[in-house]
């Protein structure tokens, strides 16, 4: 009897140890089934963080390169705007700077015109002086060049100074052709200028001597030689041995200098009489300092208005040779 009641309970308690296996199994069957789900969920929970991510990501990226890609965009229409303004500037430029050509070589062929129109008047009116002593020269009471030369004086100085009296000298005088009677502003006789006029290839120095005799017994206080040829020691107008020597060219400044210390010198006798002697202040006035400095003004405004007159005509005449060698293509 107690044999079976032990039987009876180990094949109870194997019943129960059995169960509380299959119970145990089943446990940590689904302890680990748990486990596995709840890692697969994490894992899937994960895989669509990621997945999200990188939508995320990729979106970002997308957005990056279109606004990358404006801004390429931007960058070129920028660029072409740029350049669209430059090369309208550009054009302004060069149409100013045209238009500035045109009024620059407009302003040049003005002043040509003008400077050819003056050489013309200036050769014209050498041709009608030529032809004038050639007509003077043809007649029959002027057989020499210097009675040419000795009119040709008289209507200059007519003609340079209308308010002098300008007379010629008589036949039987040697040595002076006119003299020139100087007046001031109001019309008063202030000093006499006498002139002789020549014409020949040398220059002789008994001509100073014959005039400054004349000069004296014409009452006339300046003695003035117009001669073609020169002293050999004189390269331009200037005193010699108290006589003015100078060219035809030269002879009209030449006189305004002395007219300008004669009236000069009247005025000063005027206000000081009986103070000194007319021939002795003139003396000192010619041989002045303030006088030396006039005549060398004058002398260096005629001397650079004729080097100005020669390099006009020069510049004419090469370009008139230029246009002559043009047309001569033409024809």
């Amino acid at each position: 009897m107690a044999k079976t009641a032990t039987t009876k309970f180990d094949s109870q308690l194997q019943e129960e140890r059995k169960k509380t296996q299959k119970e145990t199994e089943e446990l940590i069957r689904k302890s680990v089934a748990s486990d596995f789900e709840n890692k697969l969920h994490l894992l899937e929970q994960n895989n669509k963080d990621n997945e999200e991510k990188l939508r995320q990501a990729r979106e970002q990226q997308l957005e990056f390169l279109k606004k990358e890609q404006e801004l390429k965009n931007k960058e070129a229409e920028l660029e072409l705007s740029v350049q669209k303004k430059l090369q309208e500037e550009r054009e302004k430029l060069s149409v100013e700077i045209r238009k500035l050509e045109e009024q620059r070589n407009a302003a040049k062929e003005t002043e040509f015109q003008l400077r050819l129109k003056e050489m013309e008047e200036k050769l014209e009116a050498q041709k009608k002086l030529a032809e004038e002593m050639k007509r003077r020269a043809e007649q029959g009471s002027m057989q020499t060049q210097g009675e040419v030369q000795e009119l040709l004086l008289e209507e200059l100085l007519r003609t340079a100074f209308p308010f002098d009296v300008i007379e010629e000298v008589g036949k039987g005088v040697r040595g002076a052709d006119c003299i020139q009677t100087v007046r001031n502003n109001f019309g008063q006789e202030c000093g006499r200028i006498i002139f002789e006029s020549k014409r020949t290839k040398d220059f002789s120095a008994d001509w100073i001597e014959k005039l400054k005799a004349d000069m004296r017994s014409q009452g006339a206080d300046v003695a003035v030689i117009v001669t073609q040829a020169m002293p050999k020691d004189m390269d331009s107008f200037g005193e010699k041995d108290g006589v003015w020597i100078c060219t035809f060219s030269e002879v009209q400044p030449i006189v305004h200098m002395l007219r300008d210390g004669i009236i000069k010198i009247s005025a000063a006798l005027k206000s000081q009489e009986n103070r000194g002697d007319k021939m002795h202040l003139l003396y000192d006035y010619l041989t002045s300092r303030e006088f030396a400095e006039q005549w060398q003004a004058i002398r260096e405004g005629f001397m650079s208005m004729k080097l100005s007159i020669q390099k006009e005509r020069d510049a004419m005449e090469k370009l008139w040779k230029a246009r002559e060698k043009q047309l001569e293509k033409y024809c």
